[in-house]
């Protein structure tokens, strides 16, 4: 059974469509990546499935592990195992990164003594290179782009959430902090793991190799495939002639889209 199966969305932000009739499946345990121009929608689906209110479904369904969840609040979805990891992560003043991540941990049924929490959470840290007296500072309040990223991706070591949407998780990342955080994340790479990467630059995937590459335009996947799509992006960008469209498209039918 899929993990996540988008069936004919149309998304809207205001009067503006953003998607229309988009359909994706990712299918358990499979990690797939959205590239596509700026302005195509890709920040707006993360949200969307992650059940942000600024985005309204007018048709469509997001079934997640079997069931519907287009209409639930964001802390239900997370509830379920759902994950967004932010293009631009939120600062939090007056909540310590330690406090917020300690509270939803609890509103996920995911309580640990205090001991144990701190123990875990220190080891995460020293994984991922950031100071431990980070865990007593407001949340992402005066970090650097790529410290934010780190801490983005120190929820989700703490969280262990089954699906995540990783939202340019390496923009901002020099190499050292890239090849870090791809290796936490590859660590957690299972049956019983999935995500959607969403990236502008092809090197992500020198570290975390996808199942599957889609390209997204004008509101719909227009190709689906291998590794060959980064490497078309790479040296045609995203021109694609009449042999690659006809191909894109058997790709986007053997890529369940």
């Amino acid at each position: 059974m899929p993990t996540l199966e988008i069936r004919n969305l149309t998304l809207y932000r205001g009067e503006k469509c953003i998607l229309d009739d988009f359909s994706l499946t990712i299918p358990t345990g499979e990690m797939h990546a959205l590239m596509g121009k700026n302005g195509m929608g890709k920040s707006s689906l993360a949200k969307a499935i992650a059940g942000h209110p600024d985005y309204a479904m007018t048709k469509g369904e997001i079934i997640f592990d079997g069931e519907d969840i287009g209409q639930l609040p964001p802390e239900l979805r997370a509830q379920r195992g759902i994950f967004l990891a932010f293009q631009h992560p939120i600062e939090i003043p007056g909540v310590s990164l330690s406090n917020f991540i300690r509270s939803a941990m609890n509103a996920q049924n995911k309580k640990m003594e205090t001991v144990a929490f701190y123990k875990l959470l220190y080891e995460n840290m020293d994984h991922l290179g950031l100071n431990r007296e980070f865990s007593s500072r407001a949340m992402n309040m005066g970090f650097s782009g790529g410290e934010k990223k780190r801490c983005e991706v120190l929820q989700i070591l703490m969280l262990r959430p089954s699906f995540v949407l990783l939202d340019e998780i390496d923009s901002g990342l020099d190499i050292d902090a890239l090849k870090v955080i791809s290796e936490s994340l590859n660590a957690l790479r299972s049956e019983s793991f999935s995500g959607l990467l969403i990236t502008h630059y092809p090197r992500l995937f020198d570290n975390i190799t996808p199942q599957k590459v889609h390209i997204l335009e004008s509101g719909k996947i227009t190709h689906s495939g291998g590794l060959e799509i980064v490497r078309h992006l790479e040296t045609m960008g995203y021109t694609f002639t009449d042999h690659n469209e006809s191909s894109g498209k058997e790709m986007a039918k053997s890529g369940g889209v």
